[in-house]
Parts: C-alpha cells; sequence; structure tokens
C-alpha cells in the first residue's frame, strides 16, 4: 500500500487517443468520487528519453530501486540535519528553487539543461547518482566538523556550568586558597555532600606528610564541597591514589592568575567557530536540499518512464500523472485508480504466453511485462515524499 503522505506518480499507455483526453476521464473519475482535490491531480510531460534495449531496460530498472533507496535516504537526512540546525524556521529552509517542495512537483518539467534527453537512460542515472553521493560527502564533511566545534563547545560550556567535580575552578579558586613553596604542594578535592563528614575525619590520615588542619571549603553545589588542602609534593601521588578509593574527586588544576581571562577568551572562540560552522553548515545544506530533491523526482521520473517501457512496450507514449491522496482515504483512491485502469491488468498466465510473439524490442518489452506478476497494481506507481516540516520526512 503506497504511502498517503507522498505523491504518487503513475503512468498509463494512451493507445488510440491523446493524453489529454486519457487525463481528462481519470480527472472526471477521480473528481465525481470526491477522491482528490482537482489542485491535486496534474499532468506531467515524459520527456522523449532513450530507451535502449530490453536487456539494458531490465538491468537498469533492477539497479533503479537501489538508487531510489539512496537518494530517498540522502534526501531525508539533508531535512533531519535541518531539522536539527534550526526546527523552528523548517518550513524556510527545505525549498527547491524558491518554493515549496510541493509545489516542485505539482509544477514539476523535465530540466533538459541539466539532464539532457539525448543521452540514454543509464547515462542520466548515473548523473543523478553521482550528484547525489557528491552532495551526501560534502555533507558528511561540514556535519563533522561542525559536530566537533558544537562538541568543544558543550565541552567548555560544561566546564563552566557544570558541578564542582567537572567545571572550570578558574574562577572558583582565589590567590589566598593557594599554598606553594619548594616542599610544598596544594591539591583541590571535590567531595560529594553526603561524604564530606568523611573527609574532614580522614583526609590528614590518608598518608603522611599531610598539612594538619589545612583543608579549608572553597565553594559548595548541590552535589559537590570544594576543599583546598596542603601536603608534601613527595606524597602527592600517593595522596591522589587514596582519594581515589575514597570517592574524594582531586582535580586536575593548576592555579594561574590569567586562566579566568584564557577560559574566557577560549570559550568566545569556540562559540564564535560554532556559529560560522552552523551558518555555513546551514547555507549548504539548504542548497544540497534544493538540489537533491531535484534529482530525487527525476530519477522517480525515469523509474517510472523504464517501468512503462516494460509494462506496455513501444513506442513510448503514455499518459503521466502526479497526484497527492486525501490521507483520509488513500485505500479508496487505490481502488478508483485500479478500477479505472483495470484494462491494463495482465491476464491469466496462458494469455500472456500466447501474446508474446514478437521479435523486436517493442514485442519483447510487452512480453517482459507480461512476466512481471509480482506488481499489485494494474500501472506503475511509484512514491515522491512529502516533506513533513512539523516531525519527519516521508
Amino acid at each position: 500500500m503506497p504511502s498517503e503522505n507522498s505523491f504518487w506518480l503513475i503512468s498509463a499507455p494512451l493507445q488510440d487517443s491523446d493524453a489529454r483526453t486519457h487525463f481528462s476521464a481519470l480527472e472526471s473519475v477521480l473528481a465525481d468520487k470526491k477522491l482528490v482535490p482537482p489542485a491535486e491531480v496534474h499532468q506531467i510531460e515524459l520527456p522523449k528519453l532513450k530507451t535502449g534495449t530490453l536487456s539494458q531496460l531490465v538491468n537498469l530498472s533492477d539497479e533503479l530501486v537501489k538508487h531510489d533507496t539512496y537518494t530517498s535516504q540522502t534526501v531525508a537526512k539533508l531535512v533531519d540535519t535541518l531539522r536539527s540546525l534550526d526546527s523552528e524556521h523548517l518550513q524556510e529552509h527545505v525549498r527547491v528553487d524558491d518554493e515549496a517542495p510541493e509545489d516542485y512537483v505539482r509544477h514539476w518539467r523535465w530540466n533538459a539543461g541539466r539532464y539532457r534527453v539525448e543521452r540514454n537512460l543509464a547515462e542520466i542515472t548515473e548523473q543523478i547518482v553521482k550528484e547525489i553521493s557528491s552532495i551526501d560527502n560534502v555533507t558528511k564533511s561540514k556535519l563533522q566538523s561542525y559536530n566537533l566545534a558544537k562538541g568543544n563547545l558543550t565541552q567548555l560550556q560544561r566546564k563552566k556550568t557544570g558541578n564542582l567535580s567537572v567545571r572550570s575552578l578558574a574562577e572558583v579558586v582565589k590567590p589566598e586558597h593557594v599554598v606553594e613553596s619548594e616542599f610544598l604542594d596544594t591539591l583541590f578535592v571535590a567531595v560529594p555532600v553526603n561524604l564530606t563528614k568523611e573527609w574532614l575525619s580522614k583526609y590528614e590520615r590518608l598518608t603522611q606528610l599531610v598539612v594538619p588542619r589545612s583543608s579549608v571549603e572553597i565553594a559548595r553545589d548541590d552535589e559537590y564541597v570544594l576543599y583546598s588542602v596542603t601536603l608534601f609534593k613527595k606524597v602527592r601521588d600517593e595522596f591522589i591514589q587514596k582519594c581515589r578509593e575514597n570517592k574524594f574527586i582531586v582535580r586536575d588544576f593548576e592555579y594561574d592568575p590569567q586562566q579566568v581571562e584564557k577560559s574566557q577568551q577560549e570559550l568566545q572562540v569556540a562559540a564564535q567557530t560554532e556559529r560560522e560552522l552552523w551558518a555555513d553548515l546551514l547555507r549548504l545544506t539548504r542548497t544540497n536540499f534544493s538540489e537533491a530533491y531535484q534529482a530525487l523526482v527525476h530519477l522517480k521520473v525515469v523509474r517510472l518512464f523504464v517501468e512503462s517501457v516494460l509494462r506496455y512496450g513501444l513506442p513510448a507514449e503514455y499518459l503521466a500523472v502526479v497526484l497527492r491522496p486525501d490521507p483520509k482515504n488513500p485505500k479508496k483512491l487505490l481502488s478508483a485508480l485500479s478500477e479505472h485502469f483495470a484494462y491494463l491488468a495482465p491476464k491469466n498466465k496462458g494469455d500472456k504466453k500466447r501474446g508474446g510473439g514478437g521479435h523486436d524490442d517493442a514485442a519483447a518489452a510487452g512480453e517482459w511485462a507480461g512476466l512481471l506478476e509480482q506488481e499489485v497494481f494494474a500501472f506503475p506507481l511509484f512514491e515522491v515524499p512529502v516533506v513533513d516540516v512539523g516531525g519527519g520526512s516521508s
């Protein structure tokens, strides 16, 4: 069952009438049954693409399944990136040549300047896949750079705003808290609030050569109390080990009178770098989304064309329609389409075998179309995702 959160691309052979007559008949059926508003049913013009041989079409049809999946996933990742960067204004960012993706699909035209129809289908497909691969790789690289900068900024902010076991002590420790000499050293220990009594009773005896009554409370928060303690340098490493064993956290901190200014400058540089990379990534992803979505729709049309040739044979004269189902009744719409195009449904196996005796590519394509018995519908149907600016992309 195709998704109701997508556009449906379908096709049918023209047979003895023109495309406009076929489209008007379909439009009337859907309007009479009130399944799709007229504004959501549009005829699109398939380009005159080079079909190649039956074998080439069959191979390409298989490859297009993988390419479609990769391209759709790339578009979805670009939307997710835009959402993570600026979810509040997502609708403004997911644009295709300055219009909403839905409007682009409704008014779609083959971009002959970009995808020249004189090239064969395999070459056009390869071009689209290369474009998507390039977009994916560039976006990944830029996203990685931004995430590193964001992580660095988050770490610095955490040091500034976290609890006393992790935050920077540059603005906490004052000169009067530090005792240093040729033999003495001062350590700063973050003690869990529930272990403060244990600290005060134990610290002098954790090792030898700890200065008695040297521990001073410097600061406290909801989780930790920060103490200073003075000891001889020769027992520093042993004291730190004993603290670990007792769940006292010795902070790796050397007092520097200029550290406050250094920390502020470091934070400012990190914040500026993060903002610049954020803006660069946002601009790039907006552009890449527009390019990738266009490539995706063109790839869907190539799939529709290939499957139409395999189903209906040559000449490649087909009605192609894009419509957006009402989310309330996609099953009714699918049923109505199947009924309208019931004459396209394959006959039984015997009829299909008896009907395929031609020798040229057109007759062979028709014969191959009869072998596609696993297809659910009587007509090719492909989905173009609708971008959900609220939750996620379909």
